[in-house]
Order: C-alpha cells, then sequence, then structure tokens
C-alpha cells in the first residue's frame, strides 16, 4: 500500500478509535469521472450499476446551470468495459431540454436482463424550494425509462406520476442510486416525497409486478425522512435505509414482510452516524462473499466527512466499519459488487470549489479485514 500523509495517518488514526480500531485505509487511487466544468458547469448525485453486459455504467445529473436541483439538468453517463480501469468519454442518456431530470435510480431486470431507471423531471425555472411550497405551476413528476442493449439507447420515458405520485405531493424524489429486484420478480424503487400541506420529507417505495409494465405505489416510511437504499433479507423481508432529514445524527430504518407494500414504523438505527446525507446500501451476492454479507457507505463525519464503506454479517443487525475511502469532503455514494470481486464505489465530492464525481474499488478483503 502507498504512504499516506501524516494527515491521513492522523485522520485514520482518529476514525479507528471511534470505531474501535477497526478502520483501515483504502488504496487512495480514486478517478475523476465527471469533472464539473468540462461539458457541463456541475455533476452531482451518482448511481452506479453493472449492465447486464458485465459493463460498469457510472450515472449522474449534468447540471446546465451549476446549482442545486434546478434549471437545465440531463442525465448523464460513462461506461467502462474493463471493471472500471478506463472508461469510455461523456454520453448524455436523457435531455429534456430546460426542463429539472434529477435523481436517477437505476435497477436491472435479471429476467429479461433490462436496464431500468427512474427519475423526476421539475419545471427548470424553478427551485427545489418553490416546487416544495407549491409556488411552481406544475409539481415534479414520476418517469421509467427502459433499455435493452446495457444502457447505450433508451425507449420514450413512461410518465407514471399519476400511478405512484398522490395530488397532495408537490416534491418528489427516486433513489437516488440503485433500486432492487426481489427474489419473486418484483421491480422495487425507493423514493420519497414532500407533502405540500406540511413540507415534511417522507419515504417510499414504488414496485412493479409486471417487468415495469405498470407502477403502483407502496405506503409512506415516517417523517423525516427522504433519499433510500432497500435490501432483501434471507427470509424475503426488507429493510429500508433513509437518510434523516433533521433532528438525530443517526440513519433511519424500517422493515416489511410484503414487497415494500407496507412498511414498519420508522426507528433510528444507533450504529450508523448520518449526517443528514445521502448513503448506498446493498447486499453482496453468495457467489462473491461465500456467506450472508452486507455493504454500506456513507461519510463517518465530522459532517460530511470521510466516506467510509461499512459491512455487515447478519443481515443489517450490527455493523462493522471497516474501510476509509475518501479522507475530507466525500458526500453522496454508489456501490457496486464487480465481476472480479471487487467492490465499485461512486461518489461525488466538494474539492477545487465544486462538486465533482470520483470512481474507486477495492477488494471486499480489504472491506470485511479477511
Amino acid at each position: 500500500m502507498r504512504a499516506f500523509s501524516w494527515i491521513m495517518i492522523l485522520s485514520i488514526a482518529i476514525l479507528a478509535a471511534i470505531f474501535g480500531g477497526e478502520l483501515t485505509a483504502a488504496e487512495p487511487s480514486p478517478q475523476r469521472l465527471f469533472k464539473s466544468g468540462e461539458a457541463y458547469p456541475r455533476y452531482r448525485i451518482p448511481s452506479l450499476i453493472l449492465a447486464p453486459d458485465g459493463s460498469l455504467l457510472a450515472v449522474c445529473e449534468g447540471r446546465k446551470n451549476g446549482g442545486g436541483l434546478t434549471g437545465n439538468i440531463d442525465i448523464v453517463a460513462r461506461r467502462s468495459l474493463d471493471h472500471g480501469k478506463t472508461w469510455q468519454p461523456l454520453e448524455v442518456l436523457l435531455d429534456h431540454g430546460a426542463e429539472t431530470l434529477g435523481n436517477p435510480c437505476m435497477l436491472i431486470d435479471r429476467t429479461n436482463k433490462r436496464l431500468w431507471m427512474a427519475f423526476t423531471r421539475s419545471p427548470g425555472e424553478y427551485t427545489e424550494a418553490q416546487i416544495v411550497k407549491g409556488e411552481s405551476p406544475e409539481s415534479t413528476r414520476v418517469f421509467v425509462a427502459s433499455s435493452d442493449d446495457n444502457g447505450r439507447t433508451w425507449k420514450t420515458p413512461n410518465d407514471i406520476t399519476k400511478f405512484v405520485k398522490k395530488s397532495t405531493w408537490n416534491g418528489y424524489g427516486t433513489g437516488p442510486g440503485t433500486g432492487i429486484q426481489l427474489k419473486n420478480g418484483r421491480l422495487l424503487i425507493p423514493a420519497y416525497h414532500v407533502e405540500s400541506a406540511d413540507q415534511t420529507y417522507r419515504s417510499h417505495s414504488i414496485y412493479s409486478d409486471d417487468h415495469g409494465k405498470s407502477w403502483k405505489l407502496g405506503a409512506t416510511v415516517g417523517d423525516n425522512t427522504s433519499e433510500a437504499h432497500i435490501v432483501e433479507r434471507t427470509d424475503g423481508s426488507l429493510v429500508m435505509d433513509t437518510r434523516t432529514v433533521v433532528g438525530r445524527e443517526k440513519r433511519t430504518w424500517a422493515t416489511s414482510t410484503d414487497g415494500g407494500e407496507t412498511w414498519s414504523d420508522p426507528m433510528f438505527n444507533e450504529s450508523l452516524f448520518d449526517p443528514h446525507c445521502e448513503a448506498c446500501m446493498i447486499r453482496v451476492p453468495r457467489k462473491i462473499s461465500g456467506k450472508t454479507q452486507w455493504l454500506f457507505s456513507n461519510p463517518v463525519g465530522p459532517k460530511r466527512h470521510n466516506l467510509t464503506i461499512h459491512h455487515s454479517e447478519d443481515e443489517g443487525r450490527t455493523w462493522k466499519t471497516g474501510l476509509l475511502i475518501q479522507e475530507g469532503d466525500s458526500q453522496y455514494s454508489s456501490l457496486a459488487v464487480l465481476p472480479n470481486g471487487r467492490i465499485g464505489c461512486l461518489y461525488d465530492r466538494w474539492t477545487e470549489g465544486n462538486y465533482h464525481l470520483f470512481y474507486t474499488d477495492v477488494d471486499l478483503s480489504d472491506i470485511i479485514g479477511k
């Protein structure tokens, strides 16, 4: 492993003390995949997925106006054909003119090898805050798009707003990151909304039992929840991990025993710190890990700093913090398991006066310490 700076060594020592000495550091080899100022003034919101053909697709928002979730925003991507070693040039996946496209959430239907992407569209001339307050003539709409050639071309997106969004909701987000397909074939996408009456953020899920022909709305999780990921346990129950919008700096969890149609009352996960930021949670296939293994990535603090991968061998009931991915500012992240057994991580961070998206991958053994 390469030599670290004294600052890195000190940071690792501090974090290791916090987490009982279990923290190790990743090889510092991130690639900057999306450099703000090149093609787009700003990139944000990562979604990383291994396409059915084995290519790796890094997806995010390309923000033409350079600010937050407002103005002209496209969904863009870069592709790797060699498990993240090299990357092809920038592709524009979706462009709706001056409108705001956001919150890409990718998933694969294993039965037909179809790649899906859920996303939202908002009127570009209004900010997210204005839309949430009901000050825009139209609120956020919800779409799904599909690809049968591993994300190289996309069919015309379907507007599913009337099926998955209540009339009392103004703001809406899908994912962002990745959804999952359950063992029974159901396609499941984590999402969140904002009630027009109290402007409170709440998570929910949307699902399809007919391979994306139709979509239905699951129940709401609870107050002050938002961006989320979902993982299926071996018994078929589900765990939703959500960002806590305000209040305690702990992740909010809920469970479901009916495939995401209803959810338990939310509770704080005392093991996982949350600086009020998106995070990613995935299951590692048994053919890769040899046993039950979940991974969770988020900044361990202070605030949105020190992106770290945690792991659980009991399906999220307890967690160990094992690998520091990015020292310093590091925020949203998306994980993917590569065919060679390495774990890919696409994340955004504020550096050099703007947000940029970086990619790195690490051995699973480096995360779990074995």
